[in-house]
């Protein structure tokens, strides 16, 4: 029976990869809501309710009341998608967590399609697509990334395919999806210069398929003109703004910046380190690492280091090691590209190059910080890039190339189950502090944002307002220590302080100052994720009293 199966899954490739996705995601359906979860929870459920008006509501996100438009970096079409998906599936977090692993399966069988293509065997890229840790962690959260990624995929294998065959229909239902990919994300703008220089170089010519790419044009032009009619501000040109406002208060010189690039690009896309072996040779390989260590850990101490606070002792030099050892592997990844200087006359290796060079790029100096999410998109063109590599090398030592892969696999999922077992502590640790606090008669408040701010709030708990914040003698508040817009208040104000504690992951984190880790954002760290000691999730509980203020 098993061999039957085992024989109809190899002859119906679709089927095996969306089986696999769900083996691999199905588990972790139930994770947490954390990070920026909330954002787009609220948002689907608000445009469940208005959807004409789709940032009309306020949030406490930094500590202050501000109206949704404000608050967000992104457009609201992952809002409707989730609202759906709550619909359907419910608004909990398997339910909502569902519409997130349905996007996921659309990459994957996007990538597989889109390869068949480019490459000789398209269930190797689809396969390294989803076994690379930036993918896994993303597709376990409910944000707006894995959705742009599988309208990106699919707007490309549908300009691939209509350009190449004439198809009109494809072509113009290409431009659809990219205008959607734009709704759903900024960085989906990105396509439109990768689609018409992919378009240019097959065609040799402009033509009347361009026509296609207005239809994102128009759809961005007319979100201008609506949100600048609803809320007094265009978004699309607010949101560049607040990148580069981002940037620069943050201070990282351009190299450094490049680095902690090349690191989120390195470990996030891991699995072209474990098949480095197969791609080049030792002493290719031995050269780069010697200059990798060699600029990585000179620039790495003088710029990088110092601006991580929360890094002492011998967790810098721990993370230190990391640093260099995933810039090793972005290194690596970049290098696909410039192997292909010298076929630049083919179409898909400049669809390739582009896609990965222009992602690197933003990752690095156009986005608001370096994160995983922004390294996302070009997981299916280094996948693809990687298959090509190993073709042209001729695909030797197959079952070396095996373990390569399951070890790079392994990774992936540890970094995810981590990912999963993070969200957990902090859910906890919200749990556990109200249960701390107990059913007084006071008001029980908080601080803290992400995913502790959205389990709070369910429990019932009220967020601080900084400007408007003059609680009574016996009220409590609620701090969490690992957390952002968080201070403790005036000693003169504390009766009494009490402190909850809950193990985080172990050995292995993607989000904690301490150790490096800031997959969501470089801000916390130099690194997608980071082995070494993992700090408890900290909570403290203060008993206050009222102050009078003259």
């Amino acid at each position: 029976m098993f061999k039957r199966f085992e024989s109809w899954l190899a002859g119906h490739p679709r089927w095996m990869l969306t089986l696999l996705v769900g083996v691999v995601l199905g588990p972790l359906l139930a994770k947490p809501f954390n990070i920026d979860d909330p954002l787009f929870i609220w948002l689907a459920e608000h445009v469940r309710h208005h959807p004409g008006n789709f940032f009309d509501f306020a949030v406490n996100w930094y500590g202050f009341s501000s109206p949704m438009w404000a608050v967000t970096e992104n457009p609201p079409g992952a809002g409707y998608y989730y609202a759906l998906a709550g619909s359907l599936f419910g608004w909990n977090e398997i339910g909502l967590h569902l519409g997130t692993l349905l996007a996921a399966v659309a990459v994957v069988l996007g990538t597989y399609r889109l390869a068949g293509r480019l490459c000789g065997r398209p269930v190797w890229a689809a396969c390294l697509v989803l076994f690379t840790p930036v993918f896994l962690v993303s597709a376990d959260t409910v944000m707006c990334d894995v959705l742009l990624l599988a309208l990106w995929v699919w707007s490309i294998v549908f300009w691939v395919e209509g350009l190449a065959n004439g198809q009109s229909g494809k072509v113009v239902l290409a431009g659809v999806l990219v205008a959607l990919a734009i709704l759903t994300k900024y960085f989906g703008v990105a396509l439109l210069p990768l689609l018409a220089a992919y378009g240019l170089v097959q065609r040799r010519q402009a033509g009347v398929w361009l026509a296609a790419l207005l239809i994102p044009v128009a759809v961005l032009a007319a979100y201008q003109w609506l949100t600048h009619a609803l809320y007094g501000h265009a978004l699309f040109s607010a949101a560049a703004g607040f990148s580069n406002a981002s940037h620069s208060s943050f201070g990282f010189s351009k190299l450094a910046a490049a680095l902690i690039a090349l690191s989120f690009v390195g470990g996030g896309l891991a699995v072209a380190l474990f098949l480095a072996p197969w791609l080049w040779r030792g002493r290719t390989l031995a050269w780069t690492f010697v200059g990798t260590a060699l600029v990585g850990g000179v620039i790495g101490v003088m710029y990088v280091l110092p601006k991580y606070h929360d890094l002492t002792g011998a967790a810098q030099w721990v993370a230190l090691a990391q640093f260099i050892l995933w810039m090793f592997g972005g290194v690596l990844v970049l290098g696909l590209a410039v192997e292909l200087r010298g076929r630049l006359r083919d179409p898909h290796a400049w669809l390739l190059v582009l896609w990965l060079a222009g992602t690197f790029l933003f990752t690095a100096f156009g986005n608001w910080t370096i994160n995983g999410r922004t390294v996302l998109p070009m997981v299916p063109a280094v996948a693809i890039l990687l298959v090509r590599r190993l073709e042209r090398s001729g695909w030797a030592r197959p079952r070396a190339l095996r373990y390569s892969v399951l070890a790079g696999a392994a990774l992936a999922v540890v970094v995810t189950l981590c990912d999963f077992q993070l969200a957990v502590a902090v859910r906890r640790s919200a749990e556990e502090s109200m249960a701390r606090c107990g059913q007084g008669p006071g008001t029980i408040w908080y601080e803290g944002h992400w995913g502790f701010q959205y389990y709070m709030e369910k429990m019932g708990a009220r967020p601080v307002v900084y400007d408007n914040f003059s609680p009574p003698t016996g009220d409590l508040l609620v701090v969490p220590v690992h957390n952002c817009c968080t201070s403790e208040p005036d000693t003169n104000a504390i009766i009494h302080r009490a402190v909850v504690s809950v193990p985080g992951p172990p050995g292995l984190t993607t989000w904690h100052a301490a150790a490096g880790a800031g997959f969501y954002s470089s801000y916390f760290g130099l690194l997608p994720f980071a082995v070494g000691t993992v700090p408890e999730e900290e909570v403290h509980i203060f008993e206050l009293r009222k102050v009078t203020r003259e």
